[in-house]
C-alpha cells in the first residue's frame, strides 16, 4: 500500500513539474528571469573561485586599462580587475538585499496576519503606523537612518527590512481580510478550532502564493536600494566590491574609462530586470488572478 502511495506521489510530482515547465515555455520572459537569477546565484556562490584575480589586488601601473584578453572588463583607477570585483561583489549585493527582504517578509507577514485577523483598534493602529512609514520616501528615510546608525552591512540589512515591512504587511492584511470571511474559515470555527489553528492551518497556506510574489518584488526593489545606498557611500564600505559603490567610485573616471562604470551598472540592471521577470512569472503561476493557461 505504501509503495502504491509513493508511486502516486512521485507521479503527481512529475506531472506538476512538467506542467510548470510547459507554463514557463509559454512565457519566455519568465524563463529568462528564472535563468538570470539562477546564474547570478551561482556567481554569488562561486564568485571568489571563478575570479581570475583577487578583488583587492592593486596594480597602479596597470590602472584604467580597457577590456582586453588579460582583463576582460578592464581595470579601475587602482589597477584592480573589474571582472573579478563584479564576480565577488555579486555575493554582497544578493546577501544584503536577500537578508533585508527576508527580514521584511517575516515581520510584514506577522503584522499583516495578526492585524487583518484581529481587526478593530489593533488593526487601525498598526495600519496607521505603516502609513506613516510609507509616507516618507524610502531612499530619504534610509539615508536618515544610516546617518544615525552609520554605514555597515548589518545596518543596511536592517534598513532595507524596515522600509519594506509596511508594503508586505499591507498585502498580507488585504489577503487575510478576504480569507477570514470565506466558508472554509466559518466551517473551521463551527468545528471549534481556535484562532491559532485558523491562522496557521487555514489562512497562512492560502497567503503563501501572494507572499512569494510580493517577496520577489521586494527583492527587486531591495537590490536597487542597496545599490543606491552603495552609490551614495552609505552602504557596504570599501574595500568591498559592492556594485553601487563601484559605480559611485567610477563617476570621476567616466570620461577616461567608461567601462569602469558600465560593467557594474550593467550587472545591477541585468539582475533587477531578471528578478522583475521572475516576479512576473510567479504572479502568472501562483496567483488566481494571473494569466490563464487556457
Amino acid at each position: 500500500m505504501s509503495e502504491t502511495m509513493n508511486a502516486l506521489n512521485q507521479k503527481q510530482t512529475r506531472s506538476k513539474s512538467i506542467s510548470t515547465l510547459k507554463r514557463l515555455r509559454r512565457y519566455p520572459t519568465t524563463l529568462i528571469g528564472f535563468i538570470t537569477v539562477f546564474l547570478f546565484l551561482i556567481i554569488a556562490l562561486f564568485g571568489p573561485l571563478l575570479a581570475p584575480y583577487a578583488y583587492t589586488a592593486q596594480n597602479l601601473p596597470n590602472k584604467l586599462q580597457p577590456p582586453s584578453e588579460e582583463h576582460i572588463f578592464g581595470t579601475d583607477q587602482f589597477g584592480r580587475d573589474v571582472y573579478s570585483r563584479i564576480l565577488v561583489g555579486s555575493r554582497d549585493v544578493l546577501s544584503v538585499a536577500g537578508s533585508g527582504t527576508a527580514l521584511a517578509v517575516f515581520f510584514g507577514l506577522l503584522l499583516g496576519l495578526f492585524s487583518g485577523y484581529r481587526g478593530g483598534l489593533f488593526d487601525e493602529l498598526i495600519m496607521r503606523a505603516m502609513d506613516v512609514i510609507l509616507s516618507i520616501p524610502p531612499l530619504l528615510l534610509a539615508m536618515v537612518i544610516l546617518f544615525s546608525l552609520g554605514p555597515s552591512r548589518v545596518n543596511v540589512i536592517i534598513v532595507v527590512g524596515f522600509l519594506y515591512i509596511p508594503m508586505v504587511a499591507r498585502v498580507v492584511r488585504s489577503v487575510v481580510l478576504d480569507l477570514k470571511t470565506r466558508q472554509f474559515i466559518e466551517a473551521a470555527r463551527l468545528r471549534g478550532e481556535n484562532s491559532l489553528y485558523l491562522l496557521y492551518k487555514e489562512i497562512l497556506p492560502n497567503i503563501l502564493p501572494h507572499l512569494a510574489v510580493e517577496a520577489s518584488m521586494r527583492f527587486s526593489y531591495s537590490i536597487f536600494l542597496v545599490a543606491s545606498l552603495g552609490f551614495l557611500g552609505l552602504g557596504v564600505q570599501p574595500p568591498s566590491p559592492d556594485w553601487g559603490l563601484m559605480v559611485g567610485e567610477a563617476r570621476t573616471w567616466f570620461h577616461q574609462a567608461r567601462w569602469v562604470l558600465f560593467f557594474p551598472a550593467g550587472a545591477i540592471a541585468l539582475l533587477v530586470v531578471g528578478v522583475g521577470f521572475m516576479s512576473d512569472g510567479l504572479r502568472r503561476m501562483l496567483l488566481p488572478g494571473g494569466v490563464s493557461d487556457a
